[in-house]
């Protein structure tokens, strides 16, 4: 398998709500878009949201279950008043403040917000691993 990821596609409770949360953030939705998914180019993958239980039905297995689902979402930043900045926009925008900034304990700055439906996004300023011109996280070879 190539080492790649296409899309991350979150399956979501409300899917006109997430689109405003997403929207309210600054991002762009495509005009790929269909009214039951929604699509955003977030660098070089593609972000999409998809009703919960569709989603779960597209892959074939239950849509019950709660809880911490096992992932983060992480935006990295230039610097670390960028993550307070965008903890800042991401309260503004509806989503749930979870984790103050703060220096992290292997050296860089982080906090955490949940967006409508409680997908975790850690907003980081990473020294060690710089972004390119273009914003994208760039690690060592």
């Amino acid at each position: 398998m190539k080492q790649t990821i296409s899309f991350v596609t979150l399956g979501v409770a409300d899917l006109e709500r997430s689109r405003r949360f997403y929207r309210a953030l600054g991002w762009t939705e495509s005009p790929s878009s269909q009214t039951a998914v929604a699509f955003f180019q977030v660098g070089c993958i593609a972000f999409a949201l998809f009703g919960r239980e569709s989603l779960a039905d597209d892959a074939n297995v239950s849509s019950e279950g709660s809880g911490f689902p096992g992932f983060t979402i992480a935006h990295n930043v230039a610097s670390e008043s960028d993550v307070e900045t965008t903890l800042r926009e991401a309260m503004a925008a509806g989503g749930r403040l979870i984790r103050t900034a703060e220096k992290a304990p292997w050296g860089g700055f982080r906090g955490y917000f949940a967006d409508p439906d409680g997908f975790l996004w850690e907003v980081c300023y990473n020294p060690f691993f710089l972004l390119d011109d273009q914003g994208f996280v760039k690690l060592p070879k």
